[in-house]
């Protein structure tokens, strides 16, 4: 399967799957549509998957950076949990909108 391909299949899941969930869960009382179903699964979804990325390459560069230079492994350290810290709170944030979007 080309590249493509796999980018069509998984936009179409990350965008039929919140759907479906919110259409077999959905209360007519509560009023919650099924855009703001969607719209919350791509915030969950895409903040964590964008957070596992950066996460990746952060540990990643990190591990690379301290066994080319173990004397500077303190100072990385330190900067590799900072990184962290924020990146991780960008997943934080996908999760508010969610919990907003569904309200």
């Amino acid at each position: 399967m080309t590249k493509f391909g796999k980018l069509l299949v998984w936009t179409l899941v990350a965008i039929v799957l919140p759907g479906i969930a919110m259409a077999q869960g959905a209360d007519a009382e509560q009023g919650v549509s099924l855009g703001a179903g969607i719209g919350a699964g791509l915030a969950v979804g895409l903040a964590g998957l964008g957070c596992g990325i950066g996460q990746g390459l952060t540990a990643g560069n990190t591990t690379a950076g301290i066994a080319r230079n173990p004397g500077a492994a303190g100072a990385m350290f330190t900067n590799f949990i900072l990184g962290m810290v924020l990146i991780e709170s960008i997943a934080i944030y996908g999760l508010v909108v969610a919990f907003i979007l569904m309200g």
